[in-house]
């Protein structure tokens, strides 16, 4: 009995290593899968930085301090990814502001679907509104899609598109920005709102309100003569401003016109592709 009890328990223990390493294989095979599965850019789609190192990148869907108060789905890297057109217009625009003291700086470039789905979840949900005092102190939630503020897609997935501002040289950094501290309205007075190290627009990035909107009558002075000059530097390069924001330009023709991509925002969704 002593001796079958031993090759009895021999063979239980060989199983159960066999079950061990089956199962080993099959979850590294499964991750190798879905690796394989990620989808990536087209070939004409480049990394800024690759075109134009001298632009700022300062990518709020990487961080916290967005109007949904979380790093956005899909944002694995803090890199500005454009098809080549839009980037090498957008390089031309960097050295005639460059010859004028200014830089650009871009907040968002292409931003994939799965981004897009995460502001329409969390405009759906009614509760939450940690962001409402910076980003939408005056707009109603419920209005966020009637309003045009959400909406379930997005130029920015077609890969032309971005949002941009300008930056006086030298450049001073923005300070990193603290999830605890008081939200202040992002179309209070720039000494009050958050200290972006852009020029004045009137308005800070993303605000929910109708004073972003380009030409709005009731941003004047400094404020109007800094949105022109992004505005006409940008338009005489093949960009068109969303009237409904400052800081929104599209290259055209797109490449893309009626493709919304989802490979994620890493440099390597670029890989292999070029």
């Amino acid at each position: 009995m002593t001796r079958l009890t031993s090759v009895a328990r021999g063979l239980i223990t060989a199983f159960a290593a066999l079950l061990a390493a089956t199962a080993s294989t099959a979850t590294a095979s499964t991750a190798t899968a879905q690796a394989k599965t990620e989808p990536k850019a087209p070939k004409d789609f480049v990394a800024l930085r690759s075109v134009d190192p001298t632009i700022i990148q300062e990518m709020r869907y990487v961080t916290p301090h967005n109007f949904v108060g979380e790093r956005i789905d899909g944002y694995l890297q803090p890199t500005c990814i454009l098809t080549r057109p839009a980037a090498q217009a957008l390089h031309k625009a960097q050295r005639k502001l460059l010859r004028q003291g200014y830089t650009l700086k871009v907040y968002d470039c292409y931003r994939p679907q799965r981004a897009v789905d995460h502001f329409v979840r969390w405009a759906e949900d009614l509760d939450d509104e940690a962001m409402k005092g910076e980003f939408y102190p005056n707009v109603d939630k419920t209005r966020l899609f009637a309003d045009g503020y959400i909406a379930e897609k997005s130029g920015h997935s077609r890969g032309s598109t971005l949002d941009v501002t300008l930056v006086r040289l030298p450049a001073k950094p923005t300070r990193p920005y603290r999830p605890e501290e008081p939200l202040v309205p992002c179309f209070a007075p720039r000494g009050e709102r958050f200290p972006d190290n852009s020029i004045d627009m009137g308005t800070g990035f993303d605000c929910f309100d109708t004073l972003s909107h380009t030409l709005d009558p009731r941003i004047q002075g400094e404020q109007r003569a800094n949105r022109l000059l992004l505005k006409n530097t940008l338009e005489g390069l093949g960009f068109v401003n969303l009237a409904e924001e400052w800081w929104h330009y599209t290259y055209k023709p797109e490449p893309y016109p009626n493709t919304y991509f989802d490979f994620p925002v890493s440099r390597k969704s670029l890989t292999g592709a070029h």
